[in-house]
């Protein structure tokens, strides 16, 4: 196993409630530059839309026990979740239409903020790194992926609104932290869908690096034709067209991650 991320396993939400920031494709990328360095890897889709679950070419297959709609709301073992995706050292627990109803459903639950988390503990043990692909809403789904997890990673566009609600997201992580999850970091800042060529671009970066200083991460996710053609394919684009700018970035990103947790 590779050293970077030896031990207990990382467990990273990544979220921000503003839909169309590039969350699924981190996802995506970015556990598959770590699978395919070698890197065990289990990503969970938390978001009704089961874009994830897509992406990775597994739209409407589920595990022997059902999907993660079954894993919050019913007492399932957490290998019977797990689906096994094209890349080699990928897993996926994956998500259907279903979840659209768990908001409502886990309001009667008991100890309702941990359902997840309570999947994901006796996993650690068999991957190096598990990332939850959170819906855009900060409902309970997005709640128990913060609950689960070690640190949060924020995909933030490139855009005029890009701090707009940002704010609600940190809010949100303190009452995490002083209540269910006193360990909640933030794993970094991704700037998304970035063009150099204008000064929008290059403003709301600097207002970003200025905002939250360390925290951002160096590499920046280009706008790319290819990222947004490989999830209709079910492909990776890290695979689908790993010349492009966009799967060069998102490998860079893994290797950046891998730094940061060497240090």
């Amino acid at each position: 196993m590779p050293d970077n991320l030896s031990g207990p396993s990382r467990v990273v939400a990544v979220a921000n409630q503003k839909g169309g920031v590039g969350k699924t494709t981190t996802v995506i990328n970015l556990a598959t530059s770590l699978a395919v360095e070698g890197y065990r890897v289990l990503a969970v889709d938390v978001d009704p839309q089961g874009n994830l679950t897509s992406g990775l070419g597994l739209r409407g297959r589920r595990g022997d026990a059902g999907t993660i709609y079954e894993a919050l709301l019913t007492e399932v073992a957490p290998d019977g979740c797990l689906l096994a995706t094209q890349v080699e050292n990928l897993s996926l627990i994956p998500a259907d239409r279903n979840l659209t109803g768990a908001e409502i459903e886990l309001v009667s639950v008991p100890v309702r903020e941990h359902r997840l988390r309570r999947l994901i503990d006796p996993l650690r043990a068999r991957f190096d790194c598990i990332f939850i692909d959170c819906p855009p809403s900060l409902g309970l789904l997005t709640l128990n992926a913060l609950v689960a997890a070690d640190a949060v990673l924020i995909p933030l566009h490139c855009e005029y609104f890009a701090l707009e609600g940002l704010a609600d997201l940190v809010a949100t992580m303190r009452r995490v932290r002083s209540s269910l999850n006193p360990h909640l970091d933030i794993e970094g800042v991704l700037l998304t869908m970035y063009d150099e060529r204008t000064n929008l671009g290059q403003l709301v970066a600097r207002d970003v690096r200025e905002f939250f200083k360390e925290k951002v991460f160096n590499t920046v996710i280009p706008r790319n034709v290819r990222l947004g053609e490989a999830p209709s394919h079910g492909i990776p684009a890290v695979l689908y067209d790993a010349k492009s700018r966009g799967a060069a970035a998102y490998v860079a990103l893994a290797k950046e991650m891998l730094t940061r947790h060497a240090a």
